[in-house]
């Protein structure tokens, strides 16, 4: 059994129940897995055995059930494209229609007549029957044609509404023409002109709701400059593989994901991380294809190519962020299926009430297609995935990934942040913060940072560069060791070359293991007045001359972020290995009270786990895959900085840029997100409530009960649209 999971986009969706039936349909085949229907970005997300079935499979699953399947081919720019050519067309057929109306609703207030019979009928009247049949049976012919197609497999959908409600009111009204009873001509030809117009209005907001999406799709390089044999030449990119060495010029795009080995100049990311600010590149630093070149020429060696580059992970995850479906949605997509049967039982109901109470067949019909028309689906199969799709293209547009709808359902409630130390309160990157001598052995500062620095330079440790990176700054000459030898978790041990002493660089445990006096550095570790930073001793000749203090650099937008979260009422929480003494210190400077210090990484997991026992609901913010257990426990898990790895990270936030400011905004985005859909679900369920009695009553008219369908599902879509102001 091999699974394998593709995304297909449907054409011909036109409400929630279309939705629901396609999946319906999927998940009754044998081989398929898991089946997920999205009516809002008209997608289908499969999960199946590429053993028992094919794609072709598929596609013919769903072609059988009425909807047609979208070609693969160009997905980048035809997504776009399509979406705006469907509002288009509906802009145009509104347009068209709506003229061709004009006379039957004039008819209405003018009740003009030329004298002319024929058959014994006015010529005005046999004018209204034809105006109204173009614009019910042609206009209006995507509605019957898909209502036909769900009948055959005894299905329904939004479609059926609207075509049995015009069909009726037209119908009757040519019944009405030859016997001398009110006709409704006008009736169904403008509750096709305003569902058209709805549609319109729908299919635009659409677009608007994934326009980061489609600027995402819209990034990539079609064409590259490889360097080969010396020459330059421009290829397509599907010709450029790993390993290719590409030169980029300034003003050009990055083709690819690469590595620089030649030149050095300023990138602008902003269009892959959100963050304004160029990012200066030199030889071994990574860069991002679709990211802007500015100011000198590169040569980049593509380390990724296709799906495993950086922007084409962040498409996919926002795709799949898309078309995943909320647990919250589960109450529409029931009420939905059940919806458009419930509303023909209704409409029925309601003709043969009208019909034995009033006794008038006219009004009885009226009444009934008023109660056809205002039912929306639409709205219910809306209120979700829209909101979902405007909440991850926000997001997206600042560098912050919602890798599923679940996100935005897990942050409704969270009362506690817990934070990381190391890589993500902190840079990660320990730097040098000050040397202390041993008063009594006679060496200076310049002295024991050439020992130190010396010792080092053997060593790849964070802790060994940063001592390195400081020594070089201050143009310290080092001197050459030999019999280097590293101890693991301790230190460094050497000899000089020319005097043959013996050298050290460690921690306390180095220098007891080694016999060295130690009541100096004894009082260093209890000296209070020393609270941040790791303590590097140095040794020369079995003295302990000095010891170097070496600390992890604290992001500058910690504190502030910090600060932010407590005024949302949250509690914040670091969690860290470093002993307590030091875990307290960065604690103190950032604001943050509750403080956990020297807990292993296995152990990361097990304290979130001890806080949600308690009560709470804890978003945890980690530096990725160390991190991972750790993410994976928390009710919500945010992953910093994840730009190359975002495939593999735990969380179900990741940012691609590591800065704490977008864990404020990722919280944010997800509650307003959650909000939205909650508020989306009432005002549909209210809508479809109040709506439907009301038509039943017969104090709606069908044209305004048409009106009223058409807006209310805009109405969800424009709601989903605030969150990009809010």
């Amino acid at each position: 059994m091999t699974r394998k999971t593709v995304t297909i986009k449907i054409s011909g969706m036109t409400c929630a129940s279309c939705a629901i039936n396609n999946e319906k349909a999927l998940l009754e085949t044998t081989g398929i897995f898991r089946a997920n229907v999205n009516f809002a970005n008209k997608k289908a997300t499969v999960e199946f055995d590429s053993d028992i079935l094919s794609e072709s499979d598929l596609h013919k699953v769903i072609v059988e059930n009425g909807y047609k399947v979208e070609e693969k081919e160009e997905v980048h720019n035809y997504e776009h494209h399509h979406e705006t050519g469907d509002a288009e067309k509906s802009k145009r057929d509104f347009i068209s229609a709506l003229v061709i109306s004009i006379p039957l609703l004039l008819e209405m207030f003018l009740k003009l007549r030329t004298g002319i019979l024929i058959f014994g009928i006015d010529l005005v009247m046999w004018l209204h029957l034809l105006l109204s049949a173009v614009v019910v049976f042609h206009f209006g012919a995507r509605f019957h044609h898909m209502a036909f197609l769900q009948a055959k497999k005894f299905q329904t959908n939004m479609d059926t509404l609207i075509s049995m409600g015009t069909l009726v009111a037209f119908f009757y009204s040519v019944w009405a023409v030859f016997n001398g009873k009110p006709v409704y001509f006008e009736t169904s030809a403008i509750i096709i002109v305003l569902i058209i117009l709805g549609k319109y209005f729908e299919e635009k907001s659409l677009g608007r709701a994934s326009e980061a999406m489609q600027k995402l799709m819209e990034l990539s390089v079609k064409k590259a400059h490889i360097f080969v044999d010396g020459k330059e030449k421009e290829v397509e990119i599907e010709r450029v593989a790993k390993g290719d060495v590409l030169v980029v010029r300034p003003g050009e795009k990055i083709p690819l994901d690469g590595v620089v080995i030649e030149g050095s100049s300023s990138v602008n990311e902003s269009m892959l991380t959100g963050e304004s600010l160029p990012v200066e590149k030199n030889i071994g630093i990574k860069v991002f294809g679709a990211t802007l070149n500015e100011d000198g020429v590169l040569k980049i060696k593509v380390t990724e190519i296709g799906e495993g580059t950086v922007l084409s992970q962040i498409i996919k995850t926002v795709a799949e962020a898309q078309g995943s479906k909320a647990e919250i949605q589960k109450l529409a997509d029931k009420v939905s299926g059940i919806f458009v049967p419930l509303v023909l039982a209704i409409f029925v109901l309601t003709f043969l009430g009208w019909l034995l109470i009033s006794q008038n067949f006219s009004l009885a019909i009226i009444n009934a297609v008023a109660v056809l028309v205002i039912a929306c689906p639409c709205a219910l199969g809306l209120a979700t995935p829209t909101a979902i799709m405007v909440g991850t293209d926000k997001g997206a547009k600042r560098g912050i990934l919602f890798k599923n709808s679940e996100s935005f359902e897990r942050a409704k409630d969270i009362s506690m942040v817990v934070f990381d130390k190391t890589g993500t309160l902190t840079k990660g990157t320990p730097k040098m913060e000050r040397i202390l001598i041993e008063p009594t052995v006679g060496f200076d500062e310049e002295n024991v940072l050439k020992i130190a620095a010396s010792i080092a330079a053997n060593s790849k440790h964070p802790l060994s560069s940063a001592v390195s990176a400081f020594a070089k700054e201050k143009k310290i000459d080092l001197q050459k060791l030999k019999k280097i030898k590293e101890e693991k978790g301790k230190g460094i041990v050497g000899y000089c070359s020319t005097h043959q002493k013996k050298v050290m660089l460690g921690n306390f445990k180095l220098l007891k293991e080694n016999g060295l006096a130690t009541k100096w550095a004894e009082e260093i570790l209890s000296d209070d007045r020393i609270q941040e930073g790791t303590r590097l001793f140095v040794a020369y000749d079995d003295l302990v001359i000095g010891v170097l203090i070496v600390a992890d650099e604290v992001r500058i937008e910690s504190k502030e972020v910090v600060s932010k979260l407590l005024a949302m009422g949250l509690k914040v929480v670091m969690i860290s290995g470093d002993n307590i003494k030091t875990a307290k210190a960065v604690a103190n400077r950032l604001g943050i009270e509750n403080v956990l210090g020297d807990v292993l990484p296995k152990s990361k997991a097990d304290e979130v786990a001890r806080f949600q026992a308690n009560g709470e609901k804890v978003v945890f913010v980690g530096d990725g895959i160390n991190d991972a257990p750790s993410l994976i426990q928390a009710d919500l898990g945010i992953a910093m900085g994840g730009a190359s790895d975002i495939a593999k990270e735990a969380g179900q936030i990741v940012l691609i840029q590591s800065n704490l400011n977008l864990v404020v905004e990722a919280i944010l985005i997800s509650k307003t997100t959650f909000k939205t859909i909650k508020q989306n679900l009432f005002w549909a369920f209210a809508y479809n409530v109040i709506a439907i009695p009301l038509a039943m009553a017969g104090f709606l008219s069908p044209m305004i009960a048409a009106a009223a369908m058409s807006f209310s599902s805009v109405s969800v879509v424009t709601n989903s649209l605030r969150i990009y102001r809010k």
